[in-house]
């Protein structure tokens, strides 16, 4: 059975201050017209100790951006650069959000309080510093589906409607506008080292490799790496770690992120920026999230090279600080950890226990084509098969020899698994659209965390160690 978040005081520890200089710009929130709370997650409120405010506190503290207890007295627009669909852009940041606070949960995680829609900010360009309800909306199915799958994602922590009308040139227009708030580990991107490496501002580049290591804490690397001691390697090793378990986690859940950008990686290693994605319907390499990306630079099957092509970025950007060569050491590190992540998480959901990376490929290897003979999608293969059940043929033969793992729970005896196609997202929408009825928000969201349970305990994050 799946834990739950374990209930903490609130715990205030704004440790950006010490780099906040040069790493954002303070600014205001914007002055919406109205607030009304649409989305609490009391499941994760409760980790950061404020599950016991009221609906009017929250709304006053996730609405209007009143500062928490000892925290951040302003919020703060993070500076970072980044590859856009590889063409470097140096003109981002934070354009429509900002770092409200920072705090505690009982694991000493520093966790992040970040906003997306909370108003214009120097780094908004044209754009009017806005979200939509419906990609709020989107949020929330995105990070629920995602948490279930095991995937370290972000938590929607907040989603207040705001009482405006926007125009969007991919949504029906005017539509209605939200202001959401993230619960997160550090919002530190591959573009924010980027950033200070592009300015030749060396001494707040070592800095951030300090403050990411301090806050963002893992193993060592190998005991043969080059250069293991230096403070840049250490993060690169830990960084090429992280990376190569979350791509693992999007190819198991069958996730599309849709914009894979260096600006939207977090050297934590946790998923957040969640724009056009999909989750597949059927096994297909080639799907792709965003119809914008019309050469498939971001397709389901290349996810785990987009990754490892914004490491190689993460590299060059630490070189003024250190050599070449234990970088591109690490770097090498990313084709076996990302193996390793993936024979470990398809086994977990599959629910059996692990062979061996060899005998485990093979089984992979055996599913995929399973699932494109059968036109299914992950999410149909796993609930079918799992435990080891159900199969025959090549699937059957590359199971023998596997032992069940995972507790029984009623959730499997179900006909059809839970999903995320965009037909079910876009009912839900128009559901809130049409009738402002968010009971079927609700019930989605109550039905993936009882699949979340079902599946149990997730595998833990790669590259994050005591307090990380």
């Amino acid at each position: 059975m799946r834990a739950e978040p374990q209930a903490a005081a609130y715990r205030p520890d704004p440790q950006i201050t010490a780099i906040a200089e040069w790493i954002g710009d303070a600014v205001e929130p914007a002055g919406f017209p109205r607030q009304q709370l649409r989305f609490r997650n009391d499941r994760w409120a409760k980790a950061v100790g404020l599950n016991d405010l009221s609906d009017a506190d929250w709304t006053r503290h996730f609405g209007a951006f009143e500062p928490l207890p000892d925290n951040l007295p302003q919020p703060l627009a993070l500076k970072y650069h980044g590859h856009q669909f590889r063409v470097y852009n140096p003109e981002i940041g934070d354009g429509r959000g900002f770092l409200f606070a920072q705090l505690r949960d009982g694991e000493d995680r520093l966790l992040d309080l970040g906003t997306k829609g909370s108003g214009t900010t120097p780094y908004s360009r044209t754009a009017d510093g806005r979200l939509t309800l419906k990609g709020a909306v989107r949020e929330i199915l995105a990070t629920e589906m995602l948490e279930a799958q095991g995937v370290y994602t972000s938590k929607t922590f907040s989603v207040v409607e705001t009482g405006e009308e926007l125009w969007r040139n991919d949504e029906p227009s005017p539509t209605r506008s939200a202001v959401l708030t993230r619960l997160s580990h550090g919002h530190i991107r591959i573009g924010s080292f980027q950033r200070l490496a592009a300015l030749g501002e060396h001494e707040q580049l070592a800095a951030l490799v300090d403050y990411t290591l301090t806050q963002f804490p893992g193993p060592p690397p190998p005991e043969d790496a080059p250069g293991r001691d230096e403070p840049a390697i250490r993060l690169m090793h830990l960084v090429v770690e992280r990376l190569a378990d979350l791509a693992a986690s999007y190819m198991v859940a069958g996730f599309v992120h849709g914009v894979l950008n260096t600006d939207n990686m977090n050297v934590s290693g946790e998923s957040f920026d969640y724009g056009p994605w999909r989750w597949l319907p059927h096994w297909d390499p080639s799907f792709t999230a965003a119809y914008f990306d019309e050469s498939g630079l971001y397709a389901f099957g290349r996810q785990p090279e987009a990754l490892r092509w914004n490491l190689g970025q993460l590299a060059i950007a630490l070189r003024p600080l250190v050599e070449a060569e234990p970088l591109i050491a690490a770097l090498d590190r990313y084709g076996p950890c990302y193996e390793a992540n993936m024979v470990r998480r398809f086994c977990w959901r599959l629910g059996v226990e692990s062979r061996g990376v060899e005998n485990d490929g093979a089984l992979i290897a055996a599913a995929e084509v399973t699932m494109r003979e059968g036109g299914i999608g992950p999410d149909a293969f796993f609930h079918a098969y799992r435990f080891g059940r159900n199969a025959t043929g090549a699937l059957a033969e590359a199971l023998e020899g596997y032992q069940p793992a995972g507790d029984p729970h009623d959730y499997w005896d179900r006909e059809e698994p839970e999903s995320m196609l965009i037909e079910e997202v876009e009912a839900i929408w128009d559901a809130i659209d049409k009738k402002d009825d968010w009971s079927v928000l609700q019930t989605k969201v109550s039905a993936l965390r009882n699949m979340s349970e079902a599946l149990g305990p997730a595998p833990a994050p790669a590259g994050l160690g005591s307090g990380g």
